[in-house]
């Protein structure tokens, strides 16, 4: 068990506040680099590249958050919808790039690419899946919704999936970045069946209730 000091709860809305700020920064600095001519190569390929890659780490952030919890007594519940909506704001400024400054709004052409290119297709199929994640991520929509909003919101897990997936086959070589990220999202899904499992050795062990929220 990991004992880390509580921060005291009348911080809990400013550091969810600066979870914000920080975790919009790597964008700003990206997009800095390339208005500056700063970026290697062709610098709208590797702001769009940057985006998806942070999208995908804030996705896995997102759900690493419930086994930390587990196994390590550490309780940063209150972070996951940020990390959550972090993540859909780095896919929207993703597609948006490949749209806009890429395909410079050539529909025709992007329907081409989603319809012949299957890294593009699972790409655009995940962020179709955390359009409606996004939009339910409030207390309103968890009071509306019911348990309906926890099945929903299952869906994390294919898109965390489907995004390692699309990076994977967007890359020229799968290298260590790729797999690494494979692997990450691997170990989240596969704890999903694993967790009541560990939790009632855990309950055993030391005779304390657990965390039961996915």
């Amino acid at each position: 068990m990991v004992n880390l000091p509580a921060l005291p709860h009348k911080y809990h809305t400013a550091s969810i506040w600066l979870l914000y700020t920080a975790g919009l920064l790597p964008a700003a600095y990206g997009f800095w680099l390339g208005a500056t001519g700063m970026l290697p190569g062709n610098p709208v390929k590797e702001f769009e590249h940057l985006l998806g890659i942070w999208a995908l780490r804030f996705l896995i952030a997102t759900l690493a958050i419930t086994p930390i919890r587990d196994m390590f007594g550490v309780n940063w519940i209150r972070y996951r919808r940020a990390l959550g909506l972090l993540a859909f704001w780095y896919v929207l400024m993703h597609f948006l790039t490949y749209m806009v400054l890429d395909q410079y709004l050539n529909f025709s052409a992007i329907l081409v690419d989603i319809a012949k290119r299957p890294f593009i297709t699972i790409g655009m199929a995940a962020f179709t899946m955390l359009i409606p994640l996004a939009l339910t991520s409030n207390n309103w929509s968890i009071r509306r919704l019911g348990p309906r909003w926890g099945k929903l919101h299952r869906l994390v897990y294919v898109i965390a999936a489907a995004g390692a997936l699309h990076f994977a086959m967007s890359v020229k070589v799968v290298g260590l970045e790729p797999w690494t990220y494979i692997t990450l999202v691997a170990l989240l899904l596969l704890w999903r069946p694993i967790r009541p499992h560990f939790n009632r050795w855990k309950r055993g062990s030391n005779g304390r209730p657990q965390f039961n929220r996915a």
